[in-house]
């Protein structure tokens, strides 16, 4: 439908059209604070969120999540510690690792020292006493104190001040655990041999040690994973830099470009999006089709299960097979999209050449979303370190460990006065080990509620963040759209000026508005938690339920995105409060509800497809490069545990980048297309009342001022 229709008859169930006003001349100067009572509230709970960042910085201990910590809750190899130089964590009987109370409560039930190396030979306790040219070797993985010439073995035995026998160990994620291997016909060995001695007179085989390694190192299996991502981004950072400084190179290219050659460069990426799918499409059905007859490569992702090494996922042929559909899909709705809106692509064209003239005029506004990137990086930064700390900031829980039946078993003890309880005598194998990090205090009690509003606070200041860049924006645009000669009209520094008016008059309705977003996004959080928690659970009518309320507020979160954007446009141009300036703006859109379809949507839907195409273009030289796919660079490429994990960085920043830039040209139509909306309600053309829109928008919508020198395009 062409936008060729009359102005739009006043509805009294939509508000009546904006009158003429001789004296608007566009962003009203002459404003007061609105919201004050957001303002403070927001205010109120920022200096509650830094009592809250003061409070978990002196209790939390970010050392509980990088050492591993012996029986005594104390950090291996943490610098400045009588532990220093001991950063290995050594088990004094690794087979009680295999107890299912290591995956209850992620602690082995047996003793653990902070050691400097792992033992490398095979040894029992009863060898080392008798030979004292062993004792000074064997007494390293001992408790202090341990003196083989006034104890016995079997006293020492007793106390648990010596494990009953070493074997042969290799450091893995800062643990010394059997340095197992597997020889022909899958014998499992540890050094070369396949059954010891355990100190206590009977056999073990090396298979049970197999066993608890695994089990030992469940906890730490994430990490694991984690410290080799790091390792990569250590090795690749500076790769992954270059490939961001050229994402934004070519997202800034691809803005001036629009700026002079908007059409053109709207239909070359339109066919260049097509052609990077398409390109993504052969590449998948090329390596499908050179895994086939490959060994092992017709294992369904299903049956691989979870690997730590994600690089086993590309060798199997189900993956591409899945990408190929999945990027076969996305072609085949982009192109029906683009065939089903070609006429609305025309118009929508036109009106992002409007866009490029205003941004052309306000160059500032391009560099503007450096500081919410900034800000944003702050506001996570702070999230991030508090969680961590909070997290953390709990106190060492001890517990009475033991291999027999025990009234005291798992009970909370005191390991300096554990020895003189009655518990060791009706327990003799009894052990006051470190449990987990837990507490008591009220501090401790009320944990919970402050990681709570340590989410909410993060939520609320980013939403408090981006609304700031997008009255800032809104205000600089409109001043561009109602200025009636262009450029000579336009303010000086309308970014300065917006922001300034914004942060002086308005922090309380951009308060409010965030602060109903915050608590839907909020809420979604909770129901996703739920969600994960009723996973295991039977209640088909619970999951039935609890899907239609995840569904409900998505919509509900879309719709307040929707309303706040317009909401804040019309806070820029008339410095109301929040609620008026969502009404207004909401019964502005439904007078022309029309005009909303054709325009708004289909311009988005063209600033996503540049996004995508700078992703793809960047995401595409990214996997060539970081894979060795390139010969001329192959040497330099780094070295990856995860070739995809500088890829992933790579893309998802560009995709911020691209999206910084775009999401500029978004709120530059957005602005423009509500003011050209009121434009029509105050204006009719005549002398009297000349329309402020360009020439451009005056031809697209077959409607021309009475005065025509007047117009300046």
């Amino acid at each position: 439908m062409e936008l060729n229709e009359k102005n739009p008859t006043p509805d009294s169930k939509y508000g009546e059209a904006r009158k003429f006003d001789p004296t608007f001349k566009g962003p009203i100067h002459n404003r007061g604070c609105t919201d004050v009572f957001c303002c403070i509230l927001f205010i109120l709970a920022i200096l509650g969120y830094f009592a809250v960042g003061i409070l978990a910085w002196s209790q939390g201990d970010p050392r509980k999540v990088i050492y591993p910590t012996d029986s005594r809750g104390q950090f291996c190899g943490q610098a400045g510690t009588p532990l220093e130089k001991k950063p290995l964590l050594f088990y004094f009987n690794i087979l009680k690792c295999a107890s299912p109370l290591t995956l209850l409560e992620f602690q082995c039930p047996t003793t653990q020292l902070c050691v400097e190396s792992c033992p490398t030979k095979h040894m029992t306790l009863l060898k080392a006493y008798l030979n004292k040219g062993e004792q000074e070797y064997y007494k390293q993985f001992c408790k202090e104190g341990v003196d083989f010439s006034k104890m016995s073995a079997p006293e020492i035995l007793r106390d648990g001040l010596c494990p009953s026998m070493l074997m042969s160990s290799k450091p893995f994620t800062r643990r010394c655990l059997p340095a197992l291997s597997t020889m022909k016909g899958g014998v499992v060995v540890v050094g070369n041999e396949t059954i010891f001695d355990n100190g206590e007179g009977e056999k073990v085989n090396a298979t049970d040690f197999l066993d608890a390694s695994k089990k030992s190192n469940v906890v730490v299996e994430a990490r694991q994973v984690a410290m080799r991502i790091f390792e990569d981004y250590t090795v690749s950072w500076y790769w992954i830099l270059i490939g961001l400084v050229i994402a934004m190179v070519v997202s800034l290219i691809f803005i001036i470009l629009l700026r002079y050659l908007a059409g053109i460069m709207i239909w070359v990426m339109i066919v260049m999006v097509i052609l990077v799918i398409g390109y993504g499409i052969f590449h998948c059905a090329m390596e499908y089709r050179s895994l086939k007859g490959e060994p092992g490569s017709d294992v369904t992702i299903r049956d691989l299960g979870l690997q730590t090494d994600f690089s086993v996922y590309l060798q199997i042929r189900q993956t591409w097979l899945a990408f190929m559909i999945i990027l076969s899909i996305v072609e085949v709705v982009v192109i029906l999209l683009l065939i089903f809106l070609r006429k609305r692509v025309l118009i929508a064209i036109a009106l992002i050449k409007e866009a490029s003239r205003a941004v052309g005029h306000v160059m500032s506004s391009l560099f503007y979303p450096l500081l919410t990137f900034a800000l944003l990086a702050l506001v996570i930064a702070y999230w991030a370190i508090t969680a961590v700390f909070l997290s953390t900031s709990n106190e060492q829980v001890y517990k009475v460990f033991n291999t027999t039946e025990c009234d005291y078993s798992r009970n909370t003890c005191n390991p300096e006065t554990f020895n003189t309880t009655n518990i060791t005598a009706q327990c003799p194998d009894a052990e006051c080990l470190f449990a987990f990090y837990g507490g008591e205090t009220y501090y401790h009690k009320y944990l919970i509620l402050f990681q709570f509003y340590n989410v909410f606070l993060f939520f609320w200041c980013a939403n408090f963040v981006t609304a700031l860049g997008q009255v800032t924006l809104a205000g600089a645009f409109a001043s561009y759209y109602w200025a009636f000669k262009k450029p000579d009209d336009i303010p000086a520094n309308p970014i300065c000026s917006s922001l300034g008016r914004a942060l002086r008059y308005h922090t309380g309705s951009l308060a409010f508005g965030s602060l109903i977003l915050s608590l839907v996004q909020v809420i979604r959080v909770l129901l996703e938690y739920l969600d994960q928690k009723l996973k295991a659970a039977q209640n088909r009518f619970a999951k039935f339920l609890l899907s239609c309320l995840k569904c409900c507020f998505w919509c509900l979160e879309k719709f307040i995105k929707f309303l706040n954007r317009n909401a804040y446009i019309m806070v820029a141009i008339y410095g109301k409060s929040f609620c008026t300036s969502a009404r207004d703006a909401f019964f502005l859109l439904m007078r022309n509800i029309i005009r909303v379809a054709v325009l708004d949507k289909v311009t988005d839907f063209l600033l996503f497809l540049g996004k995508l195409l700078i992703v793809g273009i960047v995401g595409i030289c990214s996997f060539f490069f970081f894979s060795g796919r390139i010969k001329a660079v192959e040497q330099t490429a780094p070295s990856l545990n995860y070739y995809w994990v500088p890829i992933l960085t790579v893309v998802v920043g560009s995709y911020l980048i691209a999206h910084g830039f775009f999401s500029v040209y978004a709120m530059c139509v957005d602005t423009l297309f509500l003011c050209f909306l009121e434009d029509l309600e105050r204006n009719d053309g005549t002398a009297e009342r000349p329309y402020f829109m360009s020439q451009n928008l005056l031809t697209i919508l077959k409607k021309s001022n009475e005065d025509q020198a007047k117009t300046v395009d």
